[in-house]
């Protein structure tokens, strides 16, 4: 038995999902203590609750697709329309620095995965698709370079096979973010838990001084008048994500919708602010950014069919949970040494857990997770949203292309 939920009844079930995540965190002493973001505390409780629906009473709930994808939209839009050139200079060289790391692990995933494949005598493509395909590239890339492999290079399942290696990674990557920063924080002693304020909000310093997404508790005044201006922005990045995915499908230029609405929202901001003289309102694109990614996370874990991660043949599984290790070590004898041993050095480390074996979403829910417990980290919440959700993706595109042309 098949149960459809639409939009309105997908929001309802996302925000009790996340309630419920925020209970769980702040009741079970060890999610706390280790970083777990809220929403994949509380869309975890719900795959296995969906799981036991469909294991013991043949029951399936399918919620709605299109509003979850809207969210990730406005969340990514969030990412470009908070990408103000000036901002983007203070990112320097730290950003050039962990954009390499990140670069080199995605040909490390690729040859990991690759190299596991053959010694397993499985298909190298295989290989690929449980690397950079769907633990770097998330659902989205997944499913879109599934129908690649299924139509292009014969690799049966690769959809459903892609599909569930992304919600492997997406479990993974947002459970490893906080305990591998809070490993390499107590183990250098770089920082001291912090005492939640009595108020219960964050205190920030004025938001010309952050990042987007930064403090995402704190209290932030807008008016309606800035709102409407912010949500008719937020539609224009939408309404030019959903053309230009038409008009590239099957194309060289060919991107994820996610691509083209995070690209329109830096061209838009930066045309505003430094050609037009425009101000922009940040405190919205912020709060608007903050709520989308809740939500988007708590809808992706609420609908993840955890049975096709029961299905996975043991040879990939070993893929999966070597990639996870080679990441773990990677993280410890390389990124955080890269960019400095520093605090800021194991956030970035959080993030990159969500970057490389996740998805964007799941990176900012970590380092958020992260300096909630331990405070600020402004150089993190400068350079991991661009870095995970527009560099990555085009490198990652690049790299995917040119593996296949060795191995296609």
């Amino acid at each position: 038995m098949t149960y459809e939920l639409d939009a309105f009844l997908t929001i309802i079930v996302a925000v009790f999902v996340l309630m419920v995540g925020f209970l769980v965190v702040n009741k079970i002493s060890i999610l706390k203590q280790y970083n777990i973001p809220e929403p994949v505390a509380g869309g975890l409780v719900a795959a296995f609750i969906t799981y036991i629906l469909f294991k013991k009473l043949n029951i399936t709930v399918n919620f709605d697709a299109n509003i979850q994808q809207i969210f990730m939209l406005m969340f990514f839009t969030s990412v470009g329309l908070s990408a103000s050139l000036v901002k983007l200079k203070e990112g320097g060289k730290a950003l050039l620095l962990f954009l390499g790391c990140v670069v080199a692990f995605v040909v490390v995933q690729n040859v990991v995965g690759i190299s596991l494949a053959k010694a397993l005598g499985l298909d190298p493509l295989i290989g690929l698709i449980t690397g950079s395909v769907t633990l770097t590239g998330g659902h989205g890339t997944a499913g879109a370079w599934g129908m690649v492999f299924e139509r292009e290079y014969g690799v049966q399942g690769a959809i459903v096979l892609g599909m569930a290696s992304a919600t492997f990674g997406l479990i993974i990557g947002g459970m490893m973010g906080g305990p591998a920063a809070k490993f390499l924080i107590r183990r250098y002693q770089l920082a001291e838990e912090i005492a939640p304020p009595s108020s219960g909000r964050n205190e920030a310093p004025p938001s010309s001084e952050t990042a987007p997404f930064e403090y995402p508790e704190k209290t932030r005044l807008i008016t309606a008048d800035d709102a409407v201006k912010t949500l008719g922005m937020f539609a224009i990045c939408i309404s030019f994500a959903y053309f230009m995915t038409a008009i590239a499908k099957g194309q060289w230029f060919e991107l994820p919708s996610f691509v083209w609405a995070l690209m329109c929202g830096v061209i838009l901001r930066n045309f505003l602010e430094n050609i037009l003289k425009i101000e922009i309102f940040d405190r919205c694109i912020d709060v608007f950014g903050n709520a989308s990614l809740s939500l988007f996370l708590a809808m992706a874990l609420m609908s993840l069919q955890l049975w096709l991660l029961a299905d996975l043949a043991g040879a990939l599984v070993i893929i999966l949970i070597v990639q996870t290790l080679v990441l773990a070590l990677y993280l410890y004898f390389v990124t955080f040494r890269v960019m400095g041993k520093s605090y800021d050095a194991a956030v970035l480390c959080a993030g990159q857990c969500g970057v490389n074996l996740g998805a964007t979403p799941t990176a900012i829910a970590n380092i958020q997770a992260v300096t909630n417990t331990y405070g600020p980290s402004h150089k993190a919440f400068l350079i991991i949203p661009l870095t995970g959700a527009f560099f990555v993706d085009i490198v990652n595109a690049v790299m995917i292309q040119f593996t296949l042309s060795i191995f296609g």
